[in-house]
This record gives structure tokens, C-alpha cells and sequence, in this order.
């Protein structure tokens, strides 16, 4: 009996090409959900199992770690940081012919991710996890949809095209299914790592997302996130006092951006090995989980305790600075997953710290805390990812109340306007990629040719003679001489070619070259008032190095010739100009290691 061969049933499969037409991708959308689904699920199973082998009793992170001795509160995020970073310090050595993020995989490439290193990287964010790790376990989460989706698509030969989007309904099913929230997943991928909000991409987000919802009720991983009572808010100074969070979330988002980028350059200033370098971070971890067990993990339990028991201003400012310097730890010692969650405790410990100060200075304003702590959680969390409309409809699923909506649209957006002002770091280097393109492409649209006119050097008059065009043939290694007439008028271009077939004919070197054959259109002209754009787009089609610029086509007088490398050169430093001049980039992905 014939061993089963996925090669064969991969070649027999792509033989009916309806597998990959438009209507069915819809249905590799719903697999693709389920998948994506099913590996959240594994990954909550995998904690556990790692739980059990720290010889815990499963559970919320924070509550495992409370019940760890000081000790084990050391050696267990030194133990996992030295296992996370060997097994990144692996998958660096993965031959790297494919991409190991998913975002760099659909925003960038093909959409073709790595097997190998993700695996790797996804273990590695489990150990993290398991050994206390103040980040997000969602990024491996994710990763892991986009890694099946990734895997499916190139099993059945998808295009490329596909393939990318085939990736971020993938990523969108792994959001919905580790936040239960399927429309913020939808959006989340489309803004931040497609850039677009296009039908044609968002339906089968939308699909993937909602089947990955669909799947963990099914299977009974689905919950309501944060289990809040009604709220009623007055549209009166209420309001105007959650739109002044709004702005503190805006100017603190950048702070807490900026403060984990410099812990992850100090970092990098001790130059130690991956797995030394995240074991460090574990034992800074350790101390602070001695003064704190309930900074570690990604903050799920404290943001529940605010909303749900009554905290003193010292309490939740230091809840708010062990989870900062817990997360700086973990994160700047190049430990992989997210910052997604760990932002939400911040944004909530910022709204519980705003209705305190707003309760002691006029009471009789003060809402209940709960609409503060959740309108905080967007605020922040619109104002780190510059994704306003993602955030609003993150902090409605997580709660299932229609009544935070309205204060969230205002918050939300006022927070990422003010973030914006102030510069707010990158979360996602896709999201740098395309800003800074969307400024270079502005930089060029506005920036013309003509400060990078030189002189021709390469120029005869068309009475001067076949003898001169020799000579300066001889002078030049140019392919062509442009030929103007006695008021500098261009009137087309003399290849050495032709002075080579009038050479040959043994035609006299005094024949003026007005006699010689002069081509006016063989090569495209510039003229000063173009912009570097339409200058680079003339040199596409042209394979020389320089051409032609004329005053104007009504008075084609030759001002001199631009080149190839002028251009390149003054994108380039347009490019480094941007760069400088950009906020710093901090890539909290499942691959923010590199």
C-alpha cells in the first residue's frame, strides 16, 4: 500500500484551480478562523503544562507567582529567561529564506513566514509567560494563526497576493480569539498591518475574526473580559473631565513608549548573549515580583481588582510603577509577545489615579471609577498604536457596554491627536515603514530637478564637424553627444553608433553634423519644473545614467543634464533625513527581538 505523500495531494489539489478563486477564499477565511482558533487554545493549554512544571497549580499568572517563594520568584524568570533566550538565540540561526513576522510577512513581503523560527519564537514567549514575564501572551497567540494561515496558503499554491491576506485573516483570528473581540481584531489588522480599510480586504478579516469568536464559544474559552455593572454618564463637565484623561493618556503613552525603548538599549549596551541578557531581565523581574507578584503576567487581575475593589491612590501608584519597571525588564531585555495587554494596565492605572484626583477636588463630579479606569484603558491604548478606531471598539468588546462608546469616541481620538503632537513612538515597525514612505513620497512630490542640473560637457553645435564628434567621443565615454543649434536650442541626441556607420563609410571628417542623422525623441528630456518622482519614473524606462534638462518645451534651450545617481542619492538623504528626524521605533511583536 502507497504511503500517503502531502506532496502529491498538495500537486493534485492545486490542479482545480476553483480552490483559489475569490468565492472560495471565503472558505479558506472560515478554516482558517477555526485554525487560528484552535491554536489559542493550545497555547492556554501550554501554559498550564508549563504551570505544572514549576510545580503550581494552574491558574492566573498573578496568582501562581503569589504563591512562589521569594526564592522561586528569582530563580523561575532567570530559569525561563535563560530558555527563551536560547531558544531565540535558535531560531536566529534558522536559515532565514523566508520572513519570522507576520506584519513584515503582509505588510512588507509575500506573506511566506517561517516555520521553524516561529515555532521557536512562539516557545520562547511561552517560557517568558510561564516564568512570570510582565508582556502579553497574545503576541504568540497570533503568531500562531498567521502561522497556520502562512502554512495553508503555500500548501496550496496561493499567489502572493493571497497568501498576505490569507496571513492577516490569521492574525485577525488569533486577536479575536485571545481578546474576544472580533471586530477590533478585523480593524486591528487592517490598520495597523494592512494600512488599508478596503472591503475587499476587511470582509474576509471580518470572517476569519467573527469564525475564531464563534469557535472559542464553542469550545467554552469564551468569557467577557472585564464583567462590568451599567454606567450612566451626563453629557455635561463629566464628559469635558474624561476628555482631560483623554489628553494625560495622550502626553503618558509617549513616556511609557520612550521609557521601554531606553531600558532596551541599555540592554543592548551590556552586548550579552540572548539567553544571558533575558535571564538578567528575569532577575530584575524576580526582585520586583518579591515587592509585587501581581506585576507579573500581562495585568488582566489588576485591571479586574480596580474595577471591582476599592484601591488607595498609593496602592494603585504602586501598582502602576512595579508593573512600568516589570515590564521594562521583561520587554528591554528582548523578550518576545506584547505590550498590548501590559498598556491596558497602565491606561486603567492612569483612569483609577485621574478619578482619585477628580474625587478629592470635586467630588460631586466624580463618576463612578469604573468609566474612568475603562476610558483610560482606550485612551492609552488609542494613543500607543495611533489606531483610534481600533481601540474603541477593543474596550466595547472586552465589556459588552454600549454606553462607553460615546465617551470613547472622544477620548479615544483626542488621546491619539495628542500622542501624535508629541511625537509617539512606532509600536510596529510596518507602521514606521509606511509613514515614512507616505513622507517620502510627499518629500518627492514637492522637491523639483532643478538644483541637480550640471553642466552637459558632451555638447556640439550642429555646424561643428564629424572630426570634432570623433574627438569628443574620444574625451567622454558617453554612448551619445546632444547637438544644439547657434541659440543653445536642443535638437536631439548623436550616438557613436552613427559616427562609427559614418566612419566606416569613409565619409570626410569635415561633414558638419547637421548632415549626420540627429535623433530629437530617442531619449526623454527633463525639464526643472519636475519633480524627483517624475524624474526617477523617465529614468525607469531609460537603462543610461543621465538625460537631458531643458528650460522649457516651448523654449527647449539645453541647461545641462541630471543624473541617475543625483537622484538616488537625494532620496537617500531625504530617506536619512526622515529617519533622524522619526520618533523612535519599538517593535513589540512576537519578532521585536530583532
Amino acid at each position: 500500500m502507497a504511503m500517503f505523500s502531502p506532496f502529491e495531494a498538495r500537486n493534485k489539489l492545486t490542479q482545480f484551480a476553483w480552490l483559489t478563486n475569490r468565492p472560495a477564499f471565503f472558505v479558506w477565511a472560515i478554516v482558517v478562523g477555526v485554525a487560528a482558533a484552535g491554536m489559542t487554545i493550545l497555547f492556554h493549554m501550554a501554559i498550564h503544562w508549563g504551570q505544572l512544571l514549576t510545580g503550581s497549580v494552574p491558574g492566573e499568572i498573578e496568582t501562581v507567582v503569589s504563591r512562589w517563594s521569594n526564592t522561586e520568584r528569582i530563580l523561575f524568570p532567570v530559569g525561563g529567561g535563560l530558555i527563551a533566550g536560547t531558544l531565540l538565540w535558535l531560531s536566529s540561526k534558522v536559515r532565514k529564506d523566508m520572513n519570522a513576522d507576520y506584519m513584515e510577512a503582509v505588510a512588507l513581503s509575500d506573506g511566506r513566514l517561517s516555520l521553524r523560527q516561529g515555532a521557536l519564537r512562539v516557545l520562547s514567549s511561552l517560557s517568558t509567560v510561564v516564568s512570570g514575564g510582565s508582556i502579553g501572551r497574545e503576541g504568540a497567540m497570533v503568531h500562531l494563526g498567521a502561522m497556520v494561515a502562512s502554512a495553508i496558503g503555500r500548501f496550496l499554491a496561493f499567489n502572493a497576493n493571497d497568501i498576505r491576506l490569507l496571513v492577516a485573516c490569521g492574525a485577525a483570528a488569533g486577536v479575536s480569539a485571545a481578546y474576544n473581540a472580533p471586530l477590533a481584531a478585523a480593524l486591528f489588522v487592517a490598520e495597523i498591518v494592512l494600512g488599508t480599510l478596503s472591503i475587499t480586504t476587511l470582509g474576509p478579516l471580518i470572517i476569519s475574526a467573527g469564525v475564531a469568536n464563534i469557535t472559542m464559544q464553542l469550545t467554552g474559552y469564551y468569557r467577557v473580559t472585564y464583567d462590568v455593572n451599567p454606567m450612566s454618564l451626563s453629557i455635561d463637565a463629566s464628559l469635558l473631565l474624561l476628555c482631560a484623561l483623554a489628553i494625560v493618556a495622550g502626553l503618558l503613552a509617549p513616556l511609557f513608549l520612550r521609557f521601554l525603548d531606553a531600558v532596551r538599549q541599555l540592554f543592548r549596551k551590556t552586548r550579552l548573549p540572548l539567553p544571558f541578557s533575558l535571564a538578567l531581565g528575569g532577575a530584575l523581574l524576580g526582585g520586583i515580583l518579591i515587592l509585587q507578584p501581581a506585576a507579573s503576567g500581562n495585568g488582566y487581575g489588576p485591571i479586574e481588582d480596580m474595577l471591582t475593589l476599592s484601591w488607595t491612590m498609593p496602592a494603585v501608584l504602586l501598582m502602576l510603577a512595579y508593573k512600568v519597571l516589570a515590564t521594562g525588564a521583561t520587554v528591554g531585555s528582548g523578550a518576545t509577545g506584547g505590550v498590548f495587554t501590559p498598556m491596558l494596565m497602565v491606561g486603567a492605572s492612569v483612569g483609577m489615579l485621574f478619578y482619585q484626583v477628580i474625587s478629592f477636588v470635586m467630588p460631586e463630579q466624580a463618576a463612578q471609577p469604573a468609566l474612568y479606569i475603562l476610558i483610560g484603558m482606550g485612551a492609552f491604548l488609542a494613543a500607543g498604536t495611533h489606531a483610534p478606531l481600533m481601540a474603541i471598539l477593543m474596550i466595547f468588546e472586552m465589556t459588552h457596554r454600549i454606553d462607553l462608546v460615546l465617551p470613547l469616541m472622544f477620548a479615544c481620538v483626542i488621546a491619539n491627536v495628542v500622542s501624535s503632537l508629541f511625537g509617539t513612538p512606532a509600536m510596529y515597525g510596518v507602521t514606521l515603514s509606511r509613514e515614512q514612505a507616505a513622507r517620502l513620497r510627499r518629500q518627492i512630490s514637492s522637491m523639483t530637478l532643478k538644483g541637480l542640473v550640471t553642466d552637459a560637457q558632451t555638447v556640439l553645435r550642429q555646424d561643428q564637424t564629424l572630426e570634432q564628434a570623433v574627438a569628443m567621443f574620444q574625451d567622454h565615454p558617453v554612448r551619445h553627444i546632444y547637438v544644439v543649434d547657434e541659440n543653445d536650442h536642443y535638437l536631439g541626441l548623436l550616438s557613436n553608433q552613427e559616427v562609427t556607420r559614418w566612419l566606416l563609410s569613409q565619409s570626410p571628417m569635415t561633414t558638419p553634423l547637421s548632415e549626420l542623422m540627429v535623433q530629437p525623441h530617442f531619449i526623454p528630456v527633463l525639464h526643472p519644473d519636475m519633480t524627483l518622482g517624475e524624474g526617477l519614473e523617465l529614468f525607469l524606462t531609460f537603462t543610461g545614467e543621465r538625460l537631458p534638462m531643458l528650460l522649457s518645451k516651448d523654449e527647449p534651450i539645453l541647461l545641462g543634464v541630471v543624473r541617475k545617481s543625483a537622484i538616488l542619492e537625494q532620496l537617500e538623504e531625504q530617506r536619512a533625513l526622515g529617519e533622524r528626524h522619526q520618533p523612535p521605533h519599538i517593535d513589540f511583536r512576537i519578532s521585536g527581538d530583532k
